[in-house]
């Protein structure tokens, strides 16, 4: 951390998307220019597996950073899975929650994280640990194991450990609790009217102990809780980033927002100082999805909030050093992965399934 410039620690705290299917002049600037931390993919971003295969290498290739790139995507199964090449999909975590069997679970998480090291990435944005408290819920649904505080914890668990298991970086998600939302964070910002101790009966809970089981990324929501927090959404609430996930929870691990693109903060918030705000509150990786001018304004917005004191280069070097960390744990590297067997994956998946689903 001490070797490193001001815009490299800011380029580390920023996970970008990207458009298209190919290494284009501005994802060249992101990271050379900008020395982002890493890039998430979109389904648009894979076309096929060699395609996806050339682009991820031509990204490892390409960066200059004397810290590989964390590669990532949302490969929860169900109906959010990104990887290209017909893979066998996995049930929903609904279905799975259903059949509630640890081992199944284990395996599954196994099996998603060697669909991601298979194609060269290294960070997946899974497992889900919202429980399904809201059946009105437009957003999470089926993508959670379901309404029970047990078995959501349980198959979480055993989920992130597979994923462990590949040598792919999980990330719990989305904290503090998507679960009882009765809006689309896509869209606009949901407010959920809980107290800490209704949080810790309930949607704390699988987090709680994910975090003692060693959970390595949490990812917080855009979600309004007025009862902590007045003005600011989870991804912007020391309350809820400082005090509560790191101090209550002890989580020391990285902390990343949803994506700051979302509706539920550009309805709300000037981007750039979203991000600002974020920082100051003690995320460790701003995720910026979509469009490149975002990521241009949001490290902007950061490196003068440093310059005029409202970020310490003191909160930049503890997040810096996280990253440095996780990156190191994983032993993640550029170097280049080749083409993905995807008969062979499918045939892994595939016998998994009859085994667990009669």
């Amino acid at each position: 951390v001490s070797k490193m410039s001001l815009e490299e620690k800011i380029g580390q705290m920023i996970l970008a998307g990207i458009s298209g299917t190919t290494m284009d002049a501005n994802t060249k600037k992101l990271v050379n220019q900008f020395h982002i931390g890493g890039i998430i993919f979109y389904k648009n971003n894979f076309n096929t597996p060699a395609q996806t295969i050339q682009l991820v290498n031509q990204l490892k290739t390409e960066n200059s950073s004397r810290l590989p790139l964390f590669l990532s995507t949302d490969q929860e199964g169900g109906r959010v899975t990104r990887l290209p090449g017909g893979l066998t999909n996995f049930p929903t975590n609904e279905q799975i929650g259903k059949v509630n069997n640890p081992k199944f679970s284990y395996k599954i998480g196994t099996l998603l994280g060697r669909e991601l090291k298979e194609f060269g990435l290294n960070l997946d944005f899974a497992p889900v640990l919202d429980i399904n408290s809201n059946p009105n819920n437009p957003v999470i649904g089926d993508r959670s194991f379901g309404n029970n505080l047990e078995i959501v914890s349980e198959l979480g668990i055993q989920t992130m450990k597979g994923i462990q298991s590949q040598n792919v970086i999980p990330t719990i998600k989305h904290f503090p609790g998507h679960g009882d939302t009765s809006v689309d964070s896509h869209l606009d910002l949901p407010i959920v009217n809980k107290s800490l101790k209704e949080l810790k009966e309930l949607e704390l809970i699988p987090f709680e102990r994910a975090i003692d089981d060693g959970a390595d990324v949490v990812m917080v929501a855009h979600i309004l809780l007025p009862k902590l927090d007045k003005t600011n959404p989870a991804s912007m609430s020391k309350v809820i980033m400082t005090d509560l996930l790191r101090n209550k929870l002890s989580f020391n691990g990285v902390i990343i927002t949803d994506d700051m693109t979302m509706g539920a903060i550009t309805e709300h918030f000037d981007i750039g100082k979203a991000a600002v705000e974020s920082v100051k509150a003690g995320s460790d990786i701003i995720l910026v999805g979509h469009n490149y001018d975002n990521v241009v304004k949001i490290i902007a917005s950061l490196k003068r909030a440093v310059q005029n004191g409202e970020i310490s280069e003191q909160r930049l070097n503890e997040s810096a050093d996280r990253i440095i960390q996780l990156k190191r744990k994983y032993n993640i590297n550029d170097k280049k992965v080749k083409n993905p067997n995807i008969n062979e994956i499918n045939n892994s998946i595939n016998s998994l399934l009859k085994n667990y689903l009669h």
